[in-house]
């Protein structure tokens, strides 16, 4: 897994990576908190608002953003959407209302709307080869479980000896080393095979992915991953300070707990995935992520919650949850051409966030008006219904060619060769605008 780092515009964009996503974690941490001193008892709502505020940016810049952004180059746009990212961090540490965290959480979101997809379009430029890239992508899920373990450790030791404030800090310092790493590199910018009306872009990559069976299966399967890890990242704070009443760094180690898990997930998915196709991978790990919530649900009625229970209940989500998001971008490549590729990431980024604004406010509303129990219930239901419409809707057998008439095209065009039966690699373009065997 680790020799595709010898490329050295890979290995400066997974540093780039790393670091962004340490800084983001510290952030986390710090913001739990924050809310937890702003709102008390009430911090699972006042998160469940900042996540939504962040999915709300993620649904609404994504599309509008890889529409604009595939006009300039794309390292000076990734170095500053990561300098406008550091510059919102840097006056996270001197709010004092809560709307004043929701005003910086949207702007420093919305730089994410628009860095991210275009990241994650770049890697399978550099990295054509499906089994470098699969690779490639499990070293990206690494690199957010890395977060999730070494961002809440380095927190707990940070909180140890200064307020959580200061770990803002290290979140601009993480956007800051990201500019620099991804300056220091040139980056592939592929132009469109033709010039299309910002409309057109715009809907482009979200109608190639509702109009693919296998990607509308992954946006089910995200409906279940959302609601599982709803409940580890909004309700987390409420259930370690509050329930249990346990210190701050309590909280860090907890989420350690979910990081693991995922981490542990990532690091067989490669060689899982040589042998087992995507679908059957991915149902699995949404199976495990959704019955452990039922599981800690019937857990906590009958014996109340306890701190071993929740740490155990987090390792499963993690790796039900890491099984569902790190084989996603092997479908996404799967599915387009590379000049469609920018557009296609961002409609996933977009319509898969689109799931958590769902979940984020259920969870934050669930566990301030009902309590654990019923919300662990709640969005288990919820993960359930994504398992169920992802199995109508991906079908067991998704071949990558498929043998199709054209009744769309003349017969004199380029793409026919004179006959109007053929069969190749499908994918849903111009030519193809509809997953079916009749055009």
């Amino acid at each position: 897994m680790f020799d595709i780092l010898k490329d050295r515009t890979f290995r400066h964009l997974f540093a780039a990576q790393v670091v962004a996503l340490l800084g983001t974690g510290l952030a986390t941490v710090a913001l739990g908190l924050l809310a937890f001193d702003l709102a008390g008892d009430q911090a699972a709502m006042v998160l469940g608002t900042v996540f939504t505020i962040k999915m709300i940016a993620y649904v609404g810049v994504a599309p509008i953003a890889a529409a604009v952004v595939t006009q300039f180059p794309r390292r000076a746009v990734l170095v500053t959407l990561d300098l406008i990212r550091a510059g919102a961090a840097l006056c996270l540490p001197f709010v004092t209302e809560i709307w004043q965290v929701y005003v910086l959480i949207f702007l420093l979101q919305s730089a994410s709307a628009a860095f991210t997809p275009a990241f994650q379009a770049t890697i399978p430029s550099v990295l054509p080869d499906e089994a470098r890239y699969t690779r490639a992508l499990s070293l990206s899920r690494l690199a957010y479980d890395f977060e999730n373990i070494i961002s809440p450790t380095l927190a707990a030791l940070l909180l140890a000896l200064m307020s959580y404030n200061t770990l803002f800090f290290g979140t601009v310092f993480g956007f800051v080393a990201s500019a620099l790493l991804v300056v220091s590199i040139l980056l592939p910018s592929p132009e469109p095979t033709e010039r299309r009306g910002i409309y057109d872009r715009t809907t482009r990559g979200i109608r190639i992915y509702l109009a693919t069976p296998r990607l509308r299966g992954l946006l089910a399967l995200n409906l279940t991953a959302a609601a599982a890890g709803a409940m580890v990242l909004v309700n987390s704070v409420v259930l370690v300070r509050g329930t249990l009443g346990l210190p701050e760094n309590a909280l860090a180690w907890t989420m350690f707990a979910f990081g693991a898990g995922s981490m542990m997930s990532a690091l067989v998915l490669p060689r899982l995935l040589d042998r087992i196709a995507d679908r059957p991978v991915m149902v699995a790990g949404a199976t495990v992520a959704t019955a452990t919530l039922v599981t800690l649900a019937f857990l906590v009625t009958s014996f109340g919650l306890s701190w071993p229970i929740l740490l155990g209940a987090w390792l499963l989500v993690g790796i039900g949850y890491s099984a569902v998001l790190t084989p996603s971008g092997r479908l996404l490549r799967r599915s387009s051409h590379e000049a469609d590729r920018p557009a296609l990431f961002a409609a996933q980024f977009a319509l898969s966030h689109g799931c958590w604004l769902i979940a984020y406010p259920l969870s934050g509303w669930l566990m301030t008006r009902f309590g654990t129990s019923e919300a662990l219930l709640v969005l288990a239901l919820t993960g359930i219904t994504g398992i169920v419409c992802a199995l109508r809707l991906w079908p067991h057998d998704d071949p990558e060619t498929l043998t199709h008439t054209h009744e769309n095209l003349p017969l004199d065009h380029p793409h026919l060769q004179g006959q109007r039966t053929h069969t190749h690699t499908f994918v849903v373009d111009d030519e193809h605008p509809r997953w079916s065997p009749t055009l």
